[in-house]
This record gives structure tokens, sequence and C-alpha cells, in this order.
């Protein structure tokens, strides 16, 4: 059996602590989303400054998230075989030097480059760096699976399972925080600069990333299987994806969320493919107050990831999640009738309170609910399905602008991306309603605790 360090208290009737080794990646979590803050800032102002085609914007979008389609289901496999920990730690070593790639890609051209205030009269298409965005995007994203995928099986084996919501939501937390609070600002800031000087800080956030996670100590290999455990031969690949698939699909609960996750994010990446063209031709606005704007979903979503635990033990978790699909089809539908990024900026707050009610949740519930041997396969299936849809969402969506462009306003063209996205929001609060109630919840939690 593989050993496993953890910070969990084993006696002395002291309650259990989040500890040393949650705080290590909660800093390490902290860090890269910083970077990851300054990413959703620069890289799509990047996209619209080498090309003002919606298709071929949207395709850098569907490229980031391809590697969630067809990559994930082997990550899980990978997470089930090696070091958890150091699976995270090589992918984000390989992510800084990625990215380290891109930025001195953008220096050397950065001559050709226009301001960030002067986007619109971009009327070519710079194919050289365009290539660099779509190869380095690709990559970036299969560097991505895995690592999301093994900090999500990590956790239960550094935090007790009695504090897996608080552990979650103060994640979350951070990621609202750093993602759309700090980090989108500081890359703005730096963008006036220079397009490649917030680049390279993004590349250093990884790599200080990889540093933290890599002073976690203790080996973080999944349990062997109890056919392993008997005696017998490691199973294939092939086995070892059934399995796992097979677990995720025949759970009368999961199978459900999964597939109903996977829609929200195909509808969320309708209008996120093309959101940055959304903001400077209909809102009209620059770096900074597209920065500010994305603030908004970082108050909704500090807010979330602190309030979740006591909200979902008032309203119930099921209430909690026709919540988040509610709002998505209310804040869709207003998003694209507005003009005034102040609504907005109130519209996303309210958004990503409720989306961050759905993850911490969530996650929490696969972690206690999945068997460890089987997490890293388990949470691969069900990521396939919940974050494999998003690219053919970005895909959808730069169609729909393409289409729309032909017959309306390019205006009402880049808005109708948020009615569509509303009307699979409000498709789905009706369906979710029945099958992801507080009772069903409930139920598959006491299923595992009487086990």
């Amino acid at each position: 059996m593989s050993s496993i360090e953890s910070d969990l208290d084993e006696g002395g009737g002291r309650p259990p602590r989040l500890g040393s080794s949650y705080l290590k990646l909660f800093g390490a979590h902290s860090i890269s989303n910083l970077g990851d803050g300054m990413g959703t800032i620069v890289y799509p102002w990047l996209a619209s400054a080498v090309t003002r085609n919606p298709l071929l914007v949207a395709l850098v979008a569907v490229v980031q998230r391809l590697p969630w389609l067809v990559f994930t289901l082997p990550a899980g496999v990978i997470t089930d075989r090696v070091d958890r920990r150091r699976l995270i730690v090589s992918m984000n070593a390989v992510r800084g030097l990625l990215t380290l790639g891109v930025a001195f890609a953008v220096l050397g051209r950065g001559g050709s480059l226009p301001g960030p205030d002067e986007l619109k009269q971009v009327v070519r298409t710079d194919g050289f760096l365009y290539a660099v965005v779509l190869v380095s995007t690709l990559l970036l994203g299969i560097a991505e699976v895995l690592a999301d995928n093994a900090g999500q099986t990590l956790m239960p084996s550094i935090v007790d399972e009695s504090l897996l919501e608080r552990a979650n939501g103060r994640l979350w937390s951070v990621e609202g925080v750093m993602n759309q609070f700090l980090g989108p600002p500081l890359g703005s800031l730096l963008l006036v600069v220079a397009f490649a000087v917030p680049i390279f800080v993004d590349a250093g956030t990884f790599l200080a990333s990889a540093a933290l996670v890599a002073a976690i100590p203790g080996v973080f290999r999944a349990p062997q299987s109890p056919a392993i455990a008997a005696g017998e031969a490691p199973a294939s690949w092939t086995t070892d994806l059934r399995e796992g698939f097979g677990w995720l699909w025949r759970h009368p609960l999961l199978r459900p969320m999964a597939i109903i996750l996977g829609l929200m994010n195909m509808a969320s990446m309708v209008s996120g493919a093309v959101f940055v063209l959304w903001a400077q031709e209909v809102l009209n606005v620059g770096p900074v107050v597209f920065a500010i704007v994305g603030m908004g979903g970082a108050v909704g979503g500090i807010a979330g990831g602190w309030l979740t635990e006591k909200i979902a033990a008032r309203l119930g978790s099921g209430t909690c999640l026709a919540i988040t699909l509610a709002s998505g089809a209310i804040t869709s539908t207003l998003i694209g009738l507005t003009t005034r990024w102040p609504v907005v900026f109130v519209l996303f707050a309210v958004e990503i309170f409720a989306g961050t009610l759905w993850n911490v949740i969530t996650v929490s519930l696969r972690q206690r609910l999945i068997p460890d041997h089987l997490l890293g396969r388990v949470n691969s299936v069900y990521r396939f399905f919940a974050w494999g849809s998003m690219p053919i969402g970005a895909a959808i969506g730069g169609v729909v602008v393409a289409t729309t462009d032909s017959f309306t306003t390019r205006d009402w063209a880049l808005r109708s991306t948020w009615f569509v996205g509303g009307a699979i929001y409000f498709a789905l609060f009706v369906v979710g309603r029945q099958k992801l109630t507080t009772a069903k919840i409930d139920a598959a939690r006491a299923a595992v605790v009487n086990v």
C-alpha cells in the first residue's frame, strides 16, 4: 500500500484542522490563479489584437477547452496510476515553460501589435502570432486537464472529510479573489506597458505554484484496487477507463449532475467565446473597465465560497443547485439586453455567487461518494461530461455571431449569444429541479456513511 501523508489529527481529542499541507496547496492555488486572472484579460485582448474575425476568436476558446473533451478520460487513468502531487508539480512547471515561450514570441512581435485601445482598427490577421496562440493554448489546456484533475483527487488525502466543504469553499473564494479581483486589474495595468509583460508574470506564477506543491511532504498515490491488493496483475488502460466510466454512469445522482453541468458550461461558452468582442463593441470598454467588470464575478465568488456551507445547511443542497440554474437563465438574458457595464458588474456577481454554490456542493459531494482508488478516473469521466462540452459551446458561439451578423446588426449578433445561453439554462432549471433534489443528495451521502 502507498503511504499518504496528511495533517489529519490522529489523537488527543482535538478537532481536525486544515493543516500545513492544505495551506501549501491553498498558497499554490492562490498564486496560479493570480496568473490565470491576468490571463483572462491578456489572452482575449491578444487574440483580438491578432484578429477581429469572430470565428477565429471563438476557435481559440474551442482549442483551449478541447483537451477536456479528448484528453480527460486518459488523464483520469494517469491520475490513479502516479503520485498526484508530482503530477501537479510537473504540469505546472510545463505550463510555466509554455507561457514563457508565448511571452518571448509576443515580445519579438511587439512592434507590430496595436495598443490596447486601438483594437477596432485591426483589419488583418497576424498569422504567426495566431498560430502561436492556438498551439500554446492547446498544450496549456492539456497540462491544465492533468493538473486540475490531480488537484481535486489530492484534496481528500490532506483534509479531514468533515472539512471538505470548508476547504473547497476557501479554495473557490481565493480563486475568485485572484482570478477575478486581483489578477485582471493587475493584468490590465501591465498590458498598458506591453503585451508581453503580464505573460512573463503569468509564467512566473505557474513556476512558483509548482514549487509550493512540491513542498507538500508525503506520497500521494491512489490506494491499490482490491484486485491488485489480492495479487492480480494491473488492469489495462481500457479496462481502467471502462471501470471509471461505468461507475459514474451507473450512479443515479452523479450521472445527471455531470450531464447537466456539461450543458451549463456549454451554455456559458456560447457567449464566453466572443465575450471580448462583445465587451469591446457593445459595452465599448477598454482593458481597465473590462477588468473591473470581471471583478463583479470575484465579489460573487468570494461571498459564495465563504457562505455556501451555511446556505446549503439552511436551504438544502438541491435548492442551491436549482438557484444556480435559475440565476443562469435570468442573468444571461439581462446581460444580453444591457449596454451599461455597471449593470453587467452586478449581474456577474449574482451569477458567479450562484455558480460557486454549485461548485462547492458538487465537488465536495464527489469527493465523498467516489471510492479513493477510483477517484481520479471517475472524476475525469465526470469532467469529460462537465467540461468536454465547452468547446462545443464555444463553436456554437462563433457560428451564432457569424450567422446572425448576416441579417442583423453586429451589436445584436453579439448580444444573441447571451439569449441562446439563457434559453439553455432555463431548460436545465426545469429538468434539474426534478433530478437534483435535496432528498436525493442526502440519500447518496447517507448511503456512503452506512457502507
